[in-house]
This record gives structure tokens, C-alpha cells and sequence, in this order.
């Protein structure tokens, strides 16, 4: 559907969800309660776009009784989608549960259409890629869905869905071959890097407390680094977070140590500030927060290698820290 030229949300929302339902005969019901449950920001508008590419709409369901069906015919659907009536039942329910999520329920029409693209490519057991045919006002409102927590991780285009909405995953875990392939890049990486970083790389590997999937740490460590632009909105959120924090060097500083001495290795972003108590879900905000922590001597690193987080000068240790670290700072 994202090949079809609609102006915005409204009306690619509402013509994915026709589009599901009239897959098999070119032509779908839908309800005034159906365009209600959507809650599309300007639903005639909606209409009015697909009724002006030849969506053909055999009755009134935005004035009239929101419970009898209209039948929608789209030209040309039924070749195009050409799938059996048990997978295009699945489709529509999928798209239904998806839509229906906690998470989404307040989201914007463009949030929870950028929602269907994010759970359509991605497995419930690793990293997804943000598809290259999503639309751009989908992809300025992923920041809404890490907000809100259908995400769990943001970065550039790799994401990773909140565990509750993994089980709505549009695709099947990696094959064998595929796991099998990332290995491969994974040992010719480290066969080609210095012994010191190779290390530290499989410090992080073989951490048995940290357990971390092989997938995320091979890409963290291989794909090229990216300098990350901070902006207002961010900045802005951090002013408001940091007031709160006052002792956030300090306590940041020790966290890092302990951990480092457990582990063997240094926190993510994300450890540092889930081992912190900081609940911080943008990716932006927690990069500003370690680059602010990093600029003020609390900590430091070796960038862009990940996992390297270590005190920094503007404290010394006397004695070692107390900090308590458990699973939870995976």
C-alpha cells in the first residue's frame, strides 16, 4: 500500500484496512464503528482521497448506521493481492490486534500506520530494519512510539519492538543459514581488528551476565559509526531531566565502575541508565544525557566502540563501590 499516491495518514490508514479486507474478491466491508475504532483525525477527507483513485463505496457509512456494512470495491486489488481466504483472515486480525495495542491507543493516525510497518518487518527475536518504502511522516513519528513504548529501542533505521509487542511480529524468526551468516561476518570482523578491541568484543560476546544476542552485538560493533544530530526537543528534555538529578555525576560514575568490574567490560547507554533508575526511553535523550556526563569528566569512553563507558577524571574512587547490579541492566 505504500505504493499508492494518497496525501497523508488518514487515507492510507483507512486504505490498509480495506485493502486487507477485500484482498481475495477486489471488494471489502467496512462500518461506521470500524472508521470509529481508527479514529482517523479527517475521515471524509479519507474517504473522499480513495473514492478520487476509483475506490467505489456502495453506501453511506459516515452519516448513516455505523453498525450495517458498505461494500468497498478496489480495481484492480484482487490480482494484485491474490493470497487464500485463511491468510487474508490473518492479515486483517493481525492488523486489528496491532492497532488495538495499549500502547497505541492514544497515538496519532500516523504513529499507529507507522506501527503496522514496523511490526509487519520485524521477527520476536531480534532487530528489525525500518523499511525503506515507509513513508517520511511515518518516519518523523518513530520518536512517538518509543515514547510510548511500543519500541524499546530507536536507532537511525534498527529498532527492536517493546516485548509486549513482540508477539504481534509480522515475521518468522532468523533461519539457521541466516544466524549462520551473521557468525560469519562476525569472526571475519574480528579476525581483521586489533587484539586489544577484539577482546573487548568478545568480553561483551561470551558476558554471561549481560547474555546479549549475538545479532545486536555484532552490529553494534560492526556497522559504521554515525554522528548523531541532538536536537531542541531533546535538548529541552534534558534541561527538564537533569534538574531532578543533581547527583547524577556521582552516582553515574560509580554505577560504571561496578559495573565494569562485574562485567569486564563497560555499560551501554541503555544499561547505564536502566542500572541508574533513569527511565529513559529515547535513544537521543539517553546519548545527550552520557555525552553530557562524558563533556563534565564523570565518565568516559573510547567512541564509536560500544560498551567502553568507564570512570572518568573529575572523581576518584577511594574504595570500591557498592552499587548492586542485576539482570534487569541487560
Amino acid at each position: 500500500m505504500a505504493s499508492v499516491q494518497l496525501a497523508g495518514a488518514d487515507a492510507q490508514l483507512l486504505a490498509v484496512v480495506i485493502a486487507v479486507r477485500a484482498a481475495r474478491a477486489g471488494s471489502g466491508n467496512i462500518t461506521g464503528q470500524d472508521l470509529d475504532f481508527l479514529r482517523l483525525g479527517d475521515t471524509r477527507t479519507a474517504v473522499a482521497e480513495l473514492a478520487s483513485l476509483g475506490w467505489q463505496f456502495a453506501g453511506d457509512f459516515l452519516d448513516g448506521d455505523r453498525e450495517t456494512p458498505v461494500a468497498v470495491s478496489v480495481p484492480g486489488l484482487a490480482e494484485a493481492l491474490a493470497i487464500s481466504r485463511t491468510t487474508r483472515s490473518r492479515v486483517s486480525g493481525w492488523t486489528t490486534r496491532t492497532l488495538a495495542s495499549k500502547t497505541l491507543t492514544k497515538a496519532s493516525p500516523t504513529a499507529r500506520l507507522a506501527a503496522l510497518f514496523l511490526a509487519a518487518h520485524s521477527s520476536n527475536n531480534r532487530y528489525g530494519v525500518v523499511p525503506p518504502e515507509m513513508p517520511g511522516h511515518c518516519r518523523a513519528a518513530l520518536p512517538e512510539l518509543l515514547d510510548r513504548g511500543f519500541l524499546a529501542e530507536l536507532t537511525d533505521d534498527r529498532y527492536l519492538l517493546d516485548e509486549d509487542a513482540r508477539r504481534l511480529s509480522g515475521m518468522h524468526p532468523r533461519s539457521h543459514d541466516s544466524t549462520a551468516l551473521v557468525r560469519l561476518q562476525w569472526e571475519a570482523w574480528k579476525d581483521g581488528v586489533s587484539p586489544a578491541l577484539r577482546r573487548h568484543a568478545e568480553n561483551v560476546e561470551h558476558c554471561p551476565l549481560c547474555a546479549l544476542p549475538l545479532e545486536q552485538v555484532a552490529s553494534a560493533f560492526m556497522r559504521p559509526a554515525v554522528p548523531m544530530q541532538i536536537p531542541l526537543r531533546v535538548r529541552n528534555a534534558y534541561g527538564a531531566w537533569k534538574d531532578s538529578r543533581p547527583d547524577r555525576g556521582p552516582h553515574s560514575l560509580r554505577f560504571a565502575a561496578a559495573f565494569r568490574a562485574q562485567h569486564q567490560h563497560g555499560p551501554s547507554l541503555k544499561q547505564l541508565c536502566e542500572g541508574m533508575g533513569w527511565q529513559v526511553k529515547s535513544h537521543e535523550l539517553r546519548s545527550f544525557i552520557v555525552q553530557r556526563l562524558i563533556t563534565n569528566e564523570w565518565l568516559t569512553n573510547t567512541p564509536p566502540v560500544p560498551w567502553t563507558l568507564r570512570p572518568g577524571q573529575a572523581a576518584q574512587l577511594d574504595t570500591p563501590p557498592e552499587t548492586v547490579l542485576s539482570s534487569s541492566t541487560r
